[in-house]
């Protein structure tokens, strides 16, 4: 087994950013966000988001490819809230993620940030690389 330390923030947001992911489903689909994590093969350090994105703080094995993992637990958990939730409206998320890497020596911050994503929206206080989802055109 290989030695590594890698730390990654992915954020994806729902469908057309529609608040799709209500107070009494977040708790629910943080948990199975968590756990469908840790099956895959990471170790989920934290979840959070809200009504129309959610951010997870992950540590993904080299061994795999950081896009299969985002797409399984993406996949895994759209169907999670759609068929077994219990949850009564259609729930999808956007294509796509952003994912941002960082060093160990800023994992508590930025799990900080990400367990308080409702105050850092409500204050208009976040950190707009920390939020981004697709790729701004940067030039040559």
């Amino acid at each position: 087994m290989a030695y590594w330390q890698l730390y990654y923030h992915v954020i994806w947001t729902t469908k057309n950013r529609e608040p799709l992911i209500s107070a009494e489903l977040e708790p629910e689909l943080h948990k199975y966000l968590r756990g469908k994590g840790l099956e895959l093969g990471g170790i989920v350090h934290a979840v959070g988001g809200t009504e129309d994105h959610c951010h997870i703080v992950v540590s993904i094995p080299p061994r795999i490819a950081i896009g299969d993992y985002v797409g399984k637990l993406k996949g895994a958990s759209s169907h999670w809230v759609t068929h077994l939730s219990g949850y009564k409206r259609p729930f999808a998320w956007q294509e796509g993620y952003g994912i941002l890497s960082f060093s160990k020596r800023s994992l508590s911050q930025v799990v900080q940030y990400v367990l308080s994503q409702r105050e850092h929206h409500c204050s208009g206080q976040i950190i707009a690389d920390m939020e981004r989802i697709e790729r701004e055109d940067v030039g040559p």
